[in-house]
């Protein structure tokens, strides 16, 4: 795998992993000079190998540069092995790594101040990747309570904001007549009061669609066999 630095090592059991109905094994190579490797996003935004047992801080990546690179190679992945359960993958040389999700594979986890005005970092990778911050842009689903911010730039055009981060944001929410039990309607940043335009909507419903799809291609072509 590319590694920068030192970075977790893959499971000395490193035995067939099956588990939602996926078998694999860590570095299998289907094809001369292919790899193949599965790795797991957090809602934190925390990358880890997939079959890893125990997933928090200790057992995330962490290499900054390691992570630029991955994250900048990621792409939805829509049709082939896997696709189902690893709806994006991100290509390195010869190594094709399949990415599962807990929400979304872009999470913010902090705003810079920088020469470029605000911004929002992700993947854990503090100002190696980055998008403009844009307070109108956030949105908060009620049903979950998680918030988004919108990504243009990046494959799913949407990112999901850290828990800890969509917190100290929602303070300054604020809601219509339905009270806090819909969706916000104005965000107060720095003394200036946002409207939120909620444009996330299209991006997140998108991508729900896409990976029901998947999933009933994949459960057609299980019939099917």
């Amino acid at each position: 795998m590319f590694f920068f630095g030192r970075a977790p090592k893959l499971s000395k059991r490193n035995y067939d992993y099956i588990s939602r109905c996926v078998h694999y094994v860590q570095g299998q190579s289907p094809k001369p000079h292919i790899r193949e490797y599965f790795y797991f996003i957090d809602h934190q935004g925390q990358l880890f190998l997939d079959d890893s047992r125990i997933k928090n801080f200790t057992s995330c990546f962490k290499e900054k540069k390691f992570l630029e690179f991955f994250f900048k190679r990621l792409k939805t992945y829509n049709s082939g092995r896997y696709s189902r359960e690893f709806p994006y993958v991100s290509l390195c040389g010869h190594e094709l790594n399949y990415i599962r999700v807990d929400d979304l594979p872009i999470v913010f986890t902090h705003i810079l101040e920088t020469t470029e005005g605000e911004q929002l970092t992700y993947a854990h990778a503090g100002d190696l990747l980055t998008v403009p911050f844009q307070p109108q842009g956030l949105c908060m689903l009620p049903e979950s309570g998680r918030v988004y911010h919108p990504a243009p730039s990046l494959p799913t055009g949407v990112g999901l904001i850290k828990s800890s981060l969509a917190i100290e944001l929602s303070q300054t929410f604020e809601f219509g007549e339905g009270g806090d039990e819909g969706m916000p309607t104005h965000f107060m940043w720095k003394g200036k009061r946002w409207e939120l335009n909620n444009e996330v909507i299209e991006p997140l419903r998108a991508e729900e669609e896409r990976k029901q799809r998947l999933a009933e291609q994949t459960s057609l072509e299980d019939d099917v066999s």
